[in-house]
């Protein structure tokens, strides 16, 4: 008899990905997250169910639990079937991490080495494989439920799967210490500005311009590097978009969570094992063009479909938006020159429909696993090409400065982009007015020491020397007794004396 260990094991609620029979248990809840089966009696149950006829539902995993001689009962019995399910239709496993509402990344690098990415930080996830083959066959489970072949004839798999998680999988020998899988989770909710800035990704002055790009109906690019929160940001940006207005999403897989009432979604699909049957993020933009939209948006620009994008910012739809993966701003046009030239577009014509059609750029960075708003730029036709000038960037503290493209941000938005500037602290006036007094009185007598001589100076050039030994002291009575200005310093020596070598 095999019996399960007490070591605790968090169990996912139903809804894993891949599950194609609804009739099975639904997760298990309460304390009974403590059973955890051992992988040979799993491989046997499987065995047995894999038997003809193949019968996969609750019976015929309590049955084949007991006929391996696991006695359990209640919830336990609950918790092993609900195990067996998600190592036969689910992710195994990995399925804890999938249904954990923190988690967006999840990597497999090795049986003993699982990576999980949370709240933003990579940490090692406390589970392991028990051998490379148990890897290899999760890898293809998974691929076949994103309607995928992945084997030695084809080591490698792009997908998304059945609850939107992506998927990316590498068999050996492509991979060379092993199977590779790579699982991206998409968002579960949608995002507002205000829970973005309190997560630290703006400051109250960032969202203010955030905002007031979104509902601006200005045509914008959220660009930044891998996991950068573009998608995220996007999002959070559609959802203030008025309710009366239609928005149509394209994408390559559903990634973008928007909050709003009027929402179309488009997402691509794969060809299939012959090869047929692909429709592009091309195509999906064309016809969201003929979905009467307000706004169009691209989850994201990998390819020739920029070009589709531009022309539907260019034929009246203001608003529209779309992710870009750029090192910054200044780099937006070479990026979409790059994305551009395999649909052979011409240089000039690419730059003059850039510059027509986008207006903003949003740019996000990620430090030490922080994702933050680093700058806005704006799009600006010069004599021969487009560029992006800077407007506003803001450090890692928060704090803004402002570049040469700030008075046109200015003028786009319609507001005052620069952020007020806080009030001095009042100083303590007795203290520098008990240590002015003392000043004062010094400069005062300097003075008077040295104007009695100026009557008795018969040459101008020795004016002029004890001029300069004088116009420090002089400065320095003169803040006690008058404001200061922005004058300068003029002494009157009266009428000139003939001196020697001087003009009479």
């Amino acid at each position: 008899m095999n019996a399960p260990s007490a070591s605790p094991m968090p169990v996912p609620p139903s809804g894993s990905p891949g599950t194609p029979v609804p009739s099975l248990l639904p997760a298990p809840v309460g304390p009974a997250d403590r059973v955890r089966l051992s992988p040979g009696l799993i491989d046997r149950v499987r065995s047995r169910l894999a038997t003809p006829p193949v019968r996969i539902d609750t019976q015929a995993i309590v049955a084949a639990l007991r006929a391996e001689g696991c006695m359990l009962d209640g919830r336990d019995l609950r918790t092993a079937a609900y195990q067996v399910r998600s190592e036969l239709t689910g992710a195994g496993m990995l399925d804890r991490y999938l249904a954990d509402p923190e988690v967006t990344d999840i990597l497999v690098n090795g049986p003993d080495a699982v990576w999980i990415e949370r709240s933003g930080r990579l940490s090692r996830a406390e589970v392991r494989f028990p051998d490379e083959t148990a890897v290899r066959r999760l890898a293809q489970r998974l691929a076949a439920h994103a309607g995928r072949r992945l084997d030695d004839a084809a080591p490698y798999v792009d997908g998304v799967l059945p609850d939107g998680a992506r998927l990316h999988a590498v068999l050996p020998p492509v991979a060379v210490r092993g199977t590779l899988i790579s699982l991206r989770v998409p968002p579960r909710r949608a995002f507002t500005l205000e829970r973005l800035a309190a997560g630290g990704l703006a400051t109250e002055h960032g969202v203010r311009l955030l905002r007031a790009v979104a509902t601006a109906r200005l045509s914008y690019l959220v660009t930044g590097g891998t996991g950068s929160g573009k998608t995220t940001l996007l999002g959070a940006l559609l959802g203030l978009v008025p309710d009366g207005e239609r928005i149509v999403v394209a994408e390559e897989c559903a990634e973008v969570v928007v909050d709003h009432p009027h929402l179309a979604r488009l997402q691509c699909r794969l060809a299939n094992q012959e090869n047929r049957g692909a429709v592009t993020l091309r195509t999906l933009v064309r016809q969201a063009l003929r979905m009467r939209p307000d706004r169009v948006v691209v989850g994201e620009v990998r390819g020739p479909e920029v070009l589709e994008l531009l022309a539907a910012m260019n034929t009246g739809h203001d608003g529209c938006a779309a992710t870009l993966h750029a090192n910054g701003v200044e780099d937006v046009v070479a990026r979409v020159e790059a994305l551009a030239a395999p649909a052979g577009l011409e240089r000039g014509a690419l730059h003059a429909q850039l510059a027509s059609a986008v207006q903003v750029v949003v740019h996000l960075a990620r430090d030490a696993g922080r994702r933050r708003l680093a700058s806005i730029g704006v799009i600006e036709r010069g004599f021969a090409e487009t560029e992006v000038l800077t407007a506003v960037t803001f450090d890692i503290a928060g704090r803004a400065t402002y570049g040469p493209g700030a008075d046109r941000l200015k003028r786009l938005l319609g507001l005052e982009i620069r952020e007020p500037a806080a009030p001095p602290p009042e100083p303590d006036m007795e203290v520098p007015a008990r240590q002015g007094a003392g000043k004062h009185i010094r400069a005062r007598q300097g003075a008077d020491q040295h104007s009695g001589g100026l009557e008795r100076l018969e040459g101008w050039q020795e004016a002029l020397a004890v001029a300069d030994r004088l116009l420090p002291t002089l400065n320095e009575a003169q803040v006690f007794d008058h404001p200061p200005t922005d004058e300068p310093f003029v002494a009157d020596y009266g009428s000139q004396a003939p001196g020697k070598g001087g003009r009479s």
